[in-house]
């Protein structure tokens, strides 16, 4: 592995913890976990988005902020490499679908403030899947509260990704489309994300 902090990304739904867990288990690598259960305003926010967005964003942000600054500043000389199932810039990226006009200003101006003290990773790997697939996915897991999830809102979020991407010129991100593959049963579609785990990939946004 030629990248020392891999970040696996994807909507609700697409399967990035089940990925990471699996990489860094396969690959000798640390593992760092969202701990999105612990927000207690999540299953407020799901019954509620205008009323508790405000807060669920902010907790999901200092959260993982002292999450990536705690793990990543421990040096590992047992793992080769660090791979995360979220990017810190998804809490910008869902505020700012989430909250009003000026709590997206608030958020945004605290977002500025802490974002360049966190390092950023050498790839990120965003799992691409259909709407209809994701929404396959959550009703799977069976989490009550994500149940009430619709179409529309995962969609939102899913092209709030993408934009956001385009606009990453000094990063370098490969989107990968899921829409086939089943990473989590078939041995050979896992090898597949392996593989473009383990490439050199240009700076910018690479379609797969």
């Amino acid at each position: 592995m030629d990248y020392q902090f891999i970040t696996i990304e994807g909507c609700i739904g697409a399967g990035k913890t089940t990925l990471a867990r699996k990489v860094a288990e396969d690959m000798n690598g640390r593992l760092i976990l969202e701990q999105f259960e612990d927000n207690p305003f999540l299953p407020a926010f799901y019954s509620d988005p205008e009323r508790h967005a405000f807060p669920v964003e902010l907790y999901f942000m200092a959260d993982r902020f002292q999450q990536l600054k705690t793990m990543l500043g421990e040096a590992d000389l047992f793992r080769s490499f660090t791979v995360s199932d979220f990017l810190f810039q998804k809490s910008y990226i869902f505020a700012m679908n989430n909250l009003k006009e000026q709590e997206a200003r608030l958020y945004r101006t605290l977002f500025d403030i802490i974002n360049p003290n966190l390092p950023k990773p050498d790839l990120t790997l965003y799992l691409y899947a259909p709407v209809e697939k994701l929404l396959a996915n959550i009703r799977k897991r069976g989490r009550d509260y994500e149940q009430q999830i619709s179409a529309d809102y995962l969609n939102n979020i899913q092209q709030a990704y993408l934009s956001y991407f385009k606009y990453q010129t000094d990063a370098r991100i490969v989107l990968l489309d899921t829409a086939d593959l089943d990473f989590s049963e078939n041995p050979g579609d896992y090898q597949k994300i392996v593989s473009v785990l383990s490439e050199k990939h240009p700076v910018g946004l690479t379609y797969l």
